[in-house]
């Protein structure tokens, strides 16, 4: 008789935005998708991706939806974008956000122990960032009221084909424009990288990629990395000797690398120019239930 598949709960779930810091007269909302039930759950913190300067908490709520329906708190964070702050203010306004989830822990059915980051694209390059450098002065300048004793390290860091070196993407795509007909993503990226870091230096001093190769000493959550064999905005070589950094200092590194692992991370909610960054591709409802279960038992497993 074949053994019988092991049930999966699947949980109703509560939405709701919530301000959780506030610039002068301008709130930043984090909106909060919570299983119903008992708890705790563990927590992951989402970055939506935008070349640094797009998109919001809404971008990827379908997946949001979806991980909170599998017994996962997600907060899906906006932070300050140009041009009203440039580097390093949005790594400050996360660094301060998973602080604050850690401090309304028991009030969002969570553990202040329990808490993930996710990002893609950009997104995945600040989670990468933040969770190399918890306690970096710049990253935790704001502070929490009441919450001293919390700190913004994490459980583990998963990237959606992330910006894993952005000096090295920048010159990457300023390659691509030189020799002509470059592909579309170039004149989308190029103007942005610039606006967020203002020049290359700061590109080079914040890539992980980078700090790793000057052997600066890092914080090494557990990485699940995620990326389209068939991406060509976030550089294949990038991807490999980030892996190949963090493995040398001890970081583990889970690889999804697959034709279509893409199609998790297409959603309705983001900016037609971000959809248009990436060729359109027919979606793979069972490529993405895949890296989707990759993602829950990468959080529970980092969480337990």
């Amino acid at each position: 008789m074949a053994a019988t598949a092991p049930k999966i709960t699947e949980y109703e779930i509560d939405v709701q935005d919530v301000e959780y810091l506030r610039h002068g007269d301008s709130a930043l909302l984090a909106r909060l998708f919570k299983p119903r039930g008992s708890g705790p759950f563990p927590a992951l913190v989402e970055l939506h991706g935008g070349a640094w300067c797009l998109g919001d908490r809404l971008n990827d709520t379908t997946i949001n939806e979806r991980l909170a329906r599998n017994g996962i708190l997600v907060a899906a964070l906006d932070f300050r974008l140009p041009p009203v702050a440039s580097y390093p203010a949005s790594l400050a306004d996360i660094n301060y956000g998973i602080r604050w989830v850690k401090s309304q822990a028991e009030k969002l059915g969570t553990r202040p122990d329990a808490v993930c980051t996710f990002g893609i694209s950009s997104g995945g390059h600040q989670a990468m960032l933040l969770g190399m450098r918890p306690q970096d002065s710049r990253y935790s300048a704001i502070a929490l009221a009441g919450g001293a004793k919390f700190e913004a390290s994490v459980r583990g860091v998963i990237m959606g084909s992330p910006v894993i070196d952005p000096i090295g993407r920048y010159r990457y795509a300023k390659q691509l424009q030189e020799k002509g007909n470059p592909p579309a993503f170039v004149d989308l990226v190029l103007p942005l990288h610039d606006k967020y870091w203002l020049n290359e230096a700061a590109m080079d001093e914040a890539s992980p990629v980078q700090i790793l190769e000057r052997g600066e000493r890092v914080a090494t959550p557990p990485v699940l990395y995620i990326q389209d064999v068939r991406d060509i905005v976030h550089p294949r070589a990038q991807l490999e000797r980030f892996v190949e950094l963090y493995r040398k200092v001890g970081g583990q590194v889970d690889l999804e690398l697959s034709e279509g692992a893409a199609e998790a991370f297409m959603s309705r909610n983001a900016p037609p120019a971000l959809r248009d960054m990436h060729e359109k591709r027919d979606s793979s409802s069972s490529r993405a239930s895949s890296v989707l279960e990759k993602m829950v038992s990468f959080i529970h497993t980092q969480t337990r």
